[in-house]
C-alpha cells in the first residue's frame, strides 16, 4: 500500500453562473490528496493521510476519498476548520490564494502521527503541507521515522509565492527531506529553483548524489525524464487539448507509482537496479495519465479504464 501524506483542502475554482456572473465552485483537492486520489483511481492501493476537519468540507474530502477507492483509517480528524485555496486560471495556468491559519491540515501534531502496519511499503510527501509548522515538521518527523526500512519520495512542488518570508527555513527542510527520500519529482521550474541554473540530467545526478536513488523530472508540455546514477530516460509528452494544469504533477506522481508498483519496484533493493523498460513504463503511465488530468477542468484524475 502507498500512503500519501499531505494537504487536503477545498480549491475554489472559478466558473460562470448560469445568470452569466463569475462565481467560484468548491471541489475537493490538494498536491498530495490529488496524487492519493489519482493511485486509487488507478487501482494501486493506496492510502491517505493528512489533518481532516470534521466539518462539511471535510466531510467532502472524506467522501471523495473513499469514493475513489483511497483508505482513510488513517486520517487525523479534529474540530479545527478545514483549508480552503481560491484559484484563478489565466490560459489554463493556476494561481492560489491560500486560507490556512489554524486549520486541521496546518494543526497537524506529532501526537496524531500513526502506526503504521507492514501492509504499507512506501510514502509519499510534498506539497504544500511541507511549508507551514506545526505540520511541516510533523510530516518531517513521519518521514525520518519511516524512511530506514520503507520507500519514500517527495515531490515539494514549490510555490514561491507561498513560502515568501521563510525561503531559508523551507529550503533547509526540503534538503533534508531529500536526503532521505528514495524517489524524488521535481518540475524542471523546481529543479531550477532548488540547484539554480544547468542541464537537467546533470543537476537531477546532483540531487541522486545526495542519497535518492532516482529522480524523476517533469518538463511541462515536452514530457518527462527519469534519471537515476546511471540512466537517463525520457517519455513524450501526450498531445491533448489543455482544459487546465490542475493536478497535472500530483497525477503524473500516481502513475508512475502505480507502475513502480505494478513492476514490484518499491523496495530499496529494487529501486537500486531499475531497468529501462521499468524507467520507461513509470514515465509512459505517469504522462498519459496526467495528459487526461489537464484536458478536463480541475484535478480529476483518470480510473484505470480510461487509459
Amino acid at each position: 500500500m502507498i500512503l500519501s501524506c499531505g494537504e487536503a483542502l477545498i480549491d475554489m475554482l472559478p466558473r460562470t453562473a448560469t445568470s452569466g456572473e463569475a462565481c467560484f465552485a468548491p471541489y475537493a483537492g490538494g498536491a498530495v490528496f490529488n496524487t492519493a486520489i489519482a493511485l486509487g483511481r488507478l487501482g494501486t492501493p493506496s492510502a491517505f493521510f493528512s489533518g481532516v476537519s470534521t466539518d462539511m468540507l471535510g466531510e467532502i474530502l472524506a467522501e471523495t476519498l473513499t469514493a475513489s477507492q483511497v483508505d482513510i483509517q488513517f486520517l487525523a480528524r479534529s474540530n479545527r476548520p478545514t483549508t480552503v485555496a481560491f484559484v484563478k486560471l489565466v490560459e489554463g495556468q493556476a494561481t492560489y490564494a491560500f486560507y490556512d491559519e489554524a486549520t486541521a491540515g496546518r494543526m497537524l501534531a506529532l501526537d496524531q502521527l500513526p502506526t503504521l502496519p507492514d501492509s504499507v511499503s512506501t510514502l509519499f510527501f510534498g506539497g504544500i503541507s511541507l511549508v507551514n509548522d506545526p505540520a511541516a515538521s510533523t510530516y518531517e518527523a513521519l518521514q525520518a521515522r519511516e524512511s530506514a526500512s520503507r520507500v519514500t519520495m517527495i515531490d515539494p512542488n514549490i510555490r514561491p509565492g507561498f513560502i515568501a518570508g521563510q525561503e531559508d527555513s523551507y529550503r533547509a527542510r526540503i534538503e533534508r527531506m531529500i536526503a532521505r527520500a528514495d524517489i524524488v519529482k521535481l518540475s524542471d521550474e523546481d529543479l531550477h529553483w532548488l540547484m539554480g541554473a544547468g542541464d537537467l540530467t546533470a543537476l537531477a545526478r546532483q540531487i541522486i548524489a545526495k542519497g535518492p536513488k532516482l529522480v524523476f523530472i517533469t518538463e511541462g508540455a515536452s514530457g518527462a525524464r527519469a534519471v537515476t546514477a546511471t540512466k537517463d530516460r525520457f517519455v513524450a509528452a501526450t498531445r491533448v487539448t489543455v482544459a487546465d494544469t490542475v493536478g497535472a504533477g500530483d497525477t503524473f506522481n500516481a502513475g508512475a507509482l502505480a507502475a513502480l508498483h505494478s513492476a514490484g519496484a518499491l523496495s530499496k533493493a529494487a529501486l537500486a537496479t531499475l531497468s529501462d523498460a521499468t524507467l520507461d513504463a513509470a514515465l509512459s503511465l505517469g504522462t498519459r495519465a496526467a495528459a487526461i488530468t489537464v484536458s478536463r477542468a480541475g484535478a480529476n484524475p483518470p480510473w484505470a479504464h480510461e487509459l
